[in-house]
């Protein structure tokens, strides 16, 4: 995969890409059952795609469907994913992508079911590699509705959250997109265990300056859809700020206050003992 440099996959190795990653996604707990799916473009007009009712863990590269970017079937047994219109209308809004990758990881569909995007700049490594990842407003899945909503979110990032759903990610190839996934969970899980401990401290402007300036001598940039630091108006570029309030509304605590008082000793254990867990299966 690495020493292909076409624009296209050819069609045996993408079949094989998407078997793997829709492994990886199953082992990762990034679905269960039945759910998720992945495409791959493969040509001007030509996707593969995983079909519906097939548990990711254990699909077949012969079980993938063979579309047009209209959403007609030109080979396979089975139907597409119920999300194909989804994969489809990324496709149309951005030319470059070449994969789509959804799932539902549980610590990010947390937040997307919270109504909370990943969008603050907590992680230079997600600054550098996702920018913000913002919240597409709930559809119904499988729908039109749901299809137009991503895609207008997409435009420009590569990951977005689907509100009471889950998350979507994108990419020049299916490892890359699974890739992306991995790094909004792994976010996700960090700042669920920084806000269990009062809030997470935010990267200046100045930082993330200072992180473009790295991007930038080594030949890159920073993606196109920024995070979130704070208000212009109000960030100090000298000075770390953290979140404004809890959500008692009163002011936030200072960061050297151990644990947040809405948050118990037991539950944080819990979600530490988790997390850990979860880490060592990696």
């Amino acid at each position: 995969m690495g020493e292909y440099s076409g624009r296209f996959l050819p069609e045996s190795l993408a079949r094989a890409a998407i078997v793997e990653v829709g492994r990886r996604t199953y082992l990762r707990g990034f679905v269960a059952a039945n759910d998720g799916n992945i495409s791959v473009r493969i040509g001007d007009d030509l996707v593969l795609a995983t079909p519906t009712g097939r548990s990711k863990g254990f699909i077949r590269a012969d079980e993938l469907v063979k579309m047009t970017l209209s959403g007609r079937k030109i080979e396979g047994t089975l139907a597409p994913s119920s999300e194909i219109k989804m994969h489809l209308k990324i496709y149309e809004a951005r030319p470059d992508v070449m994969a789509v990758v959804h799932a539902h990881p549980p610590i990010c569909t947390g937040f997307a079911v919270a109504g909370i995007p990943l969008d603050k700049c907590v992680l230079a490594e997600v600054v550098m590699t996702l920018g913000a990842v913002p919240l597409a407003e709930f559809a119904v899945p499988s729908t039109q509705e749901l299809a137009e909503a991503v895609a207008e979110r997409i435009r420009g990032c590569d990951a977005v959250l689907l509100a009471n759903h889950g998350a979507v990610t994108v990419g020049p190839n299916p490892f890359a997109a699974h890739y992306s996934m991995e790094r909004i969970e792994h976010l996700a899980n960090i700042s669920l265990v920084a806000r269990l401990l009062g809030g997470e401290k935010l990267l200046t402007k100045r930082q993330v300056e200072e992180i473009a300036e790295v991007q930038r001598a080594s030949g890159s940039s920073l993606p196109p859809l920024a995070c979130k630091t704070c208000a212009d108006s109000t960030c100090p570029p000298e000075e770390l700020v953290g979140p404004r309030e809890r959500r008692d509304g009163q002011p936030a605590p200072d960061f050297d206050v151990a644990l947040a008082p809405m948050v118990s000793e037991q539950l944080l254990a819990q979600v530490v003992r988790v997390l850990k867990e979860e880490l060592a299966e990696l």
